[in-house]
């Protein structure tokens, strides 16, 4: 049969299309094995035990977490959750400062709560007196997964969004093209850029997850793929009770009950992002 330039063209562009959607679908379909519930399947878990079957998936309405700073003591205390975060995403140690990648770290007050905002308030009195106790004191720091996120309102290819279904702010970076306007957006520096191919500088290969390529941003994203399968975050299991993860929407769910009876302060609340990440300041010592 023969076909004429115009035709041949329509032909060619069809089947770049097809072609591209077919890398994109099976790049996805790989990327998001980890994510599906696994049913019957026996699957190994992001902490490397086997279970033999899937547990229910968590579900909720609006995810959020809870940091309880009393409960963090020690600067291992910390480290735990930032080894089990780094191990199970695959996340790269690249050696410098200049081209590091988070996703859950610690930095200090100043720079968590670098306005002070006088709506934030300790016993009642403006926390710009803060006591030298909690000034001294790490703060663990993550995605906020806002409910009015800017970062996913920028993104030209909706690589980032947020999940109507509870509220995570998720992240895929297949569709990312580096722009970095959703960095740009962030007011909590909460999202890195490979720079350099990260796949080299994995400690310990964790073939749940997907590694990453140059040129794309991540970030957290709540253990979407763990909760999936019935399974808390990684950083909540290795936390000793100092993350408490839960739905905000459910008044009945320990992450309501607990910001029902302690106090608590969350990160450049005036920008009206409403992040979902919240911190208990009562019960450190000498504070």
């Amino acid at each position: 049969m023969s076909i004429n330039r115009r035709q041949f063209i329509k032909l060619a562009g069809l089947s770049a299309v097809l072609s591209v959607g077919g890398i994109t679908a099976m790049d996805r379909m790989k990327a998001n094995a980890s994510v599906l519930p696994s049913g019957a399947r026996a699957t190994a878990s992001a902490t490397g035990q086997i279970f033999g079957e899937s547990k229910p998936p968590l579900t909720a309405k609006r995810w959020g977490m809870v940091v309880d700073l009393s409960k963090f003591e020690t600067p291992e205390d910390y480290q735990k959750c930032i080894d089990a975060c780094d191990y199970i995403h695959n996340i790269p140690d690249f050696g410098e400062k200049k081209d590091e990648v988070k996703w859950i770290w610690t930095d200090t007050y100043e720079h968590t709560f670098p306005d002070n905002n006088p709506d934030n308030k300790l016993n009642g009195e403006p926390v710009q007196f803060i006591p030298e106790a909690l000034k001294e004191k790490p703060f663990l720091l993550l995605c906020n997964h806002c409910d009015n996120p800017p970062c996913t309102r920028v993104c030209p290819t909706k690589a980032t969004w947020k999940r109507e279904s509870d509220g995570i702010v998720m992240m895929d970076q297949h569709r990312c093209i580096g722009c970095r306007f959703c960095m740009a957006a962030c007011p909590f520096g909460a999202r890195s850029f490979n720079w350099r191919d990260p796949r080299p500088f994995i400690k310990n290969v964790n073939p749940e997850y997907p590694t990453r390529a140059i040129g794309v941003v991540e970030k957290c994203i709540f253990c979407v793929e763990r909760l999936a399968q019935g399974l808390q975050p990684a950083c909540v299991e290795k936390s000793n009770g100092g993350l408490i993860f839960g739905d905000l929407e459910d008044p009945n769910s320990e992450v309501r009950k607990i910001l029902s009876t302690r106090f608590s302060i969350r990160r450049k609340p005036e920008l009206g992002t409403q992040p979902s990440v919240y911190y208990l300041i009562g019960g450190i010592k000498n504070v």
